[in-house]
């Protein structure tokens, strides 16, 4: 029988969110191999993680165009959608036979992990009001990046035949679907499943100044967060020549362990000093280690490890502010709408970065390619400042 108390359920939302994300990054974590079955490219290795991202907001759109977690019960869109991506995983082994057929079936995996990332963070917002939501949706994140961080860690501690990986993560997503369907449950904090169906809401809610600052600042993180998570690996190697394990680790550790740190200290710093004022501090932070990175890449290698810990946790502590400000000041009947419609227009931003640094790295070396993402953090930063002033002025008012 599902628990009501909300911290009871604050783990299970959680744990839900660790099994499916597994999925995101399994394809990624086995390119090595695929390199060696189906002789694939460097630009189709990009595409293995890319593809994931364009389902993803392909799903996100198709969600908020039909109000999909405002509509239904928000824990059975999330446990349907985690078997899709659990089933789009598995047919990787069981049917692609090439480089084609693997990107379709990361495309259909991504767009069904659409419909669990948002509705976990409506979930959560659901069973905590303002006072301790940046800390909840803090924790959701967290889950997040570690699900996303897992396959870093498999790299780190041996080799796996690939298809097992898959399998493997494959069915951690059958798991997130049953923890779902049996025992997460929707709080009392958030209208659920009695909103009328209005897709225009997820453009709607940009007329709005709150919501419109929120978002951009948003934009900004997202432009940054995803090509470092994917390209901190190569940066690595290019950088120091370590063995395949030891980059698996130290990226685990900066991504899920850093990450995981800097998303509780986010949520802490969000309900303490204000949404605005912690996540621009994280922009702030981030941008700086952006900046710093091409004299950390010639650096001895606890100075390369510093910088890179403190890089992981600063460039996610404010994903959940964000999502937790735009849960506070947009439409109450349509949250789930529009976290979805964020999520999906931030993960189109991050298809753009996920290409562009390999082409800087290209041109410049890895050195100097994740100075192109500095541009995300500080505009995003200049938001929150914004968005900072209009919270003491209404508060004043």
């Amino acid at each position: 029988m599902a628990s009501n108390n909300r911290y009871v359920q604050l783990g299970l939302i959680a744990a839900m969110q660790v099994l499916a994300m597994a999925m995101w990054f399994s394809a990624s974590a086995v390119v090595p191999s695929l390199r060696q079955s189906w002789h694939i490219s460097d630009l189709q290795a990009v595409w293995l993680t890319a593809s994931v991202q364009v389902g993803f907001v392909l799903g996100a759109v198709t969600s908020a165009a039909f109000n999909l977690p405002d509509r239904f019960p928000p824990q059975r869109v999330a446990a349907v959608s985690a078997l899709g991506a659990a089933a789009a995983t598995a047919a990787v082994p069981l049917f692609a036979d090439g480089f084609w057929p693997a990107v379709l079936c990361r495309l259909c995996a991504g767009f069904f992990l659409a419909g669990v990332y948002p509705v976990g963070m409506k979930l959560m917002a659901s069973w905590f009001g303002s006072t301790g939501r940046g800390l909840a949706l803090g924790v959701l994140i967290g889950a997040l990046t570690v699900g996303s961080a897992l396959p870093q860690l498999i790299k780190g501690l041996g080799t796996l035949v690939w298809q097992h990986v898959l399998f493997t993560a494959a069915g951690i997503g059958v798991a997130a679907a049953v923890l779902a369907a049996a025992v997460v449950r929707p709080g009392p904090h958030l209208s659920g499943g009695t909103a009328q169906h209005r897709p225009r809401y997820a453009l709607e809610m940009f007329r709005e100044r709150g919501p419109r600052l929120a978002n951009l600042g948003y934009f900004g993180h997202m432009w940054e967060l995803y090509a470092l998570w994917t390209w901190l690996p190569a940066f690595v190697t290019a950088g120091t020549g370590a063995a395949e394990t030891t980059v698996g680790l130290l990226s685990f550790a900066a991504i899920g362990i850093a990450g995981v740190v800097g998303c509780l200290i986010g949520g802490w710093g969000a309900d303490r000093f204000g949404r605005a004022p912690a996540a621009g501090l994280a922009l702030v932070v981030s941008g700086a280690c952006c900046l710093l990175s091409p004299l950390a890449f010639g650096a001895s290698q606890p100075v390369l490890v510093v910088l890179l810990l403190i890089w992981g946790a600063a460039v996610i502590a404010d994903s959940g502010v964000f999502s937790t400000a735009l849960s506070e000041v947009a439409d109450s009947r349509y949250i789930g709408t529009a976290l979805t419609a964020q999520t999906a227009i931030g993960f189109l931003i991050t298809v753009v970065t996920i290409n562009l640094v390999p082409a800087i790295a290209a041109l410049t070396g890895w050195q100097y390619a994740f100075l192109v993402l500095a541009p995300g953090p500080i505009l995003g930063a200049f938001a929150m400042r914004a968005l900072g002033a209009r919270s003491t002025g209404a508060a004043r008012r």
